[in-house]
């Protein structure tokens, strides 16, 4: 009996279990950009400070305006099929004054379904909603590390439009 076949399908099982789990966790480059963007349908950036992140371009890595200019070691995660994101950041001298919603009525969302190694997973105890943004967003303090959160749910009074691009009917 011939063993070559099953030798070969063997390790090419292998290593596609290997890629599996290795690739997700390796640093980017273009092959991990690729497939996180095509297969996991997210994708990622680093700023070495908030003034660095362009007001204009994709969308999905504009920062909310309440993040402080001065924040440094921005990071954002984004799903490619929609508006859920993750971003971390570290405070600089300008304090974050707070997440704050004005509306009685926020929704709690139901947690991050994005994954990145940065993002701690346990924040939901420490969560607040921030609202004055286009989307609602859990948001998380922790010393000068900040963790915010959305799954593109519009904030209170919002007002959501083609292209779901969201326009505040009213800034508080």
């Amino acid at each position: 009996m011939n063993r070559r076949p099953l030798v070969i399908v063997a390790a090419v099982v292998g290593a596609l279990a290997t890629a599996a789990f290795a690739l997700p966790n390796l640093p980017p480059n273009p092959v991990t950009s690729v497939l996180s963007d095509r297969v996991f349908q997210e994708k990622g950036k680093r700023y070495a400070s908030a003034a660095d992140a362009s007001a204009r371009g994709d969308r999905a890595f504009t920062l909310p305006s309440w993040i402080p200019k001065d924040a440094t070691d921005v990071r954002i995660q984004a799903r490619t099929t929609g508006q859920a994101r993750l971003i971390r950041f570290t405070l600089g001298a300008t304090p974050l004054d707070g997440p704050q919603c004005a509306a009685p009525a926020v929704r709690k969302a139901g947690g991050p379904r994005l994954g990145a190694r940065w993002w701690p997973g346990d924040t939901r105890a420490e969560e607040r909603p921030e609202c004055r943004d286009f989307y609602q967003y859990q948001v998380a303090v922790r010393g000068k590390k900040v963790y915010a959160w959305t799954d593109g749910t519009p904030s209170p009074g919002a007002r959501i439009q083609a292209g779901a691009t969201a326009v505040p009917a009213s800034r508080g």
